[in-house]
């Protein structure tokens, strides 16, 4: 199965999370991924702690990939940021136009991660490999989806090599939005972003947060589970590892996991795929 895996942190803030983390990719890394990524705070909240764990990862022989977000930030900062990355062997980064912090008035230089994508080419040559986002069922701030692929499509014309999509459960969403970007010319990768499920509550929180649709079919049977937490992972197991039995069949060229800083649920979704 020639399919490229790849796996998402987020920075921990506390000593006990740095060690938990730490387990974690181990766990994880019998997977082989092509590389590791780690978020970005809204406005660069979390960028020490971004770089601090993803020069972990680069030092422990894996690839290592920081999102890097452009709102609040300024030329200068992006061209010091990307000088420490090349210090630290990093070559590969998600880039982001990412949040404006709550209270924060001034939006920095940028104004999309298209600008952000050209910055670093201009700055950089192919220095790095960059991997945009993507939407399958549209930016929660887009005017239109035609409007959204639009934005999508002026990221790689900037120069983005692939995309790592939104999470979904819907694979129609990604497969249509896939079509309607190939027939813009988009010729990238565009991998699907996999959201596994440990607790229905987080998981609608963030979905009401970021457009992400869950169907009204899962929505009530994981409703019917109430507090009962292993039914909950249970039923998302089956319903997160079927969701991507059908990409892979549709062709797709990666997964993209949201770890949560977890590994098993990922672990034993890719065993039941018989990846690993």
């Amino acid at each position: 199965m020639n399919l490229e895996l790849s796996i998402e942190f987020f920075p921990p803030q506390t000593a006990e999370g740095i060690e938990k983390l730490r387990a974690t990719r181990e766990q994880l890394a019998i997977l082989q991924p092509a590389f590791f990524s780690v978020t970005y705070g809204a406005g660069g909240s979390t960028q020490e702690r971004t770089l601090a764990t993803v020069s972990e990862i680069a030092a422990a022989d894996h690839v290592a990939a920081p999102h890097l977000s452009c709102i609040g930030a300024t030329r200068a900062s992006i061209r010091e940021l990307l000088a420490t990355f090349r210090v630290r062997g990093i070559r590969r980064i998600v880039a982001l136009r990412g949040d404006l912090p709550s209270g924060m008035a001034d939006p920095g230089e940028f104004r999309y991660a298209n600008e952000l994508v050209a910055f670093i080419r201009e700055e950089t040559g192919d220095a790095f490999h960059i991997d945009v986002a993507a939407y399958p069922e549209w930016h929660p701030q887009a005017k239109s989806p035609r409007d959204d692929l639009r934005h999508f499509k002026q990221k790689i014309d900037a120069g983005a090599n692939a995309a790592i999509t939104q999470y979904f459960y819907n694979p129609d969403a990604y497969t249509r939005f896939v079509a309607d970007a190939r027939a813009l010319g988009v010729t990238v990768p565009i991998t699907p972003g996999i959201m596994p499920i440990a607790s229905f509550s987080k998981l609608a929180r963030f979905s009401d947060a970021c457009g992400a649709e869950i169907p009204r079919w899962m929505r009530k049977q994981f409703e019917s589970f109430g507090d009962d937490t292993a039914s909950v992972q249970a039923f998302g197991l089956e319903v997160v590892t079927d969701l991507c039995q059908q990409l892979i069949a549709r062709g797709v060229p990666g997964l993209h996991f949201y770890s949560m800083n977890q590994s098993w649920l990922t672990l034993e979704i890719c065993r039941r795929l018989g990846i690993g």
